[in-house]
């Protein structure tokens, strides 16, 4: 039984859906729990800024989703900058 703090491995990865990931058109930063939302929020300055906006907002999505607190102020920032 996998940790929840382990890494997806390839197979997991593949098993989840698009809009498990931050950045769903890419595949990157998957988000299939809480602690993944954490990742994401701590490998958030690696994004490109203009997949941010998005990024922010689907990070905000996932923390509500599993009760996660959003502590970044800047990933705040940029969701609110999402238009869909």
């Amino acid at each position: 039984m996998k940790k929840a703090n382990d890494k997806l491995d390839a197979a997991e990865r593949k098993e989840l859906k698009d809009s498990d990931f931050g950045l769903p058109a890419k595949r990157e930063f998957p988000m299939p729990d809480a602690q993944h939302v954490h990742a994401a929020e701590s490998y958030f300055r690696y994004a490109k800024d203009d997949e941010k906006p998005e990024l922010a907002h689907r990070i905000m999505q996932k923390a509500e989703k599993f009760g996660v607190d959003v502590e970044s102020d800047t990933i705040k920032e940029w969701a609110g900058k999402y238009k869909n």
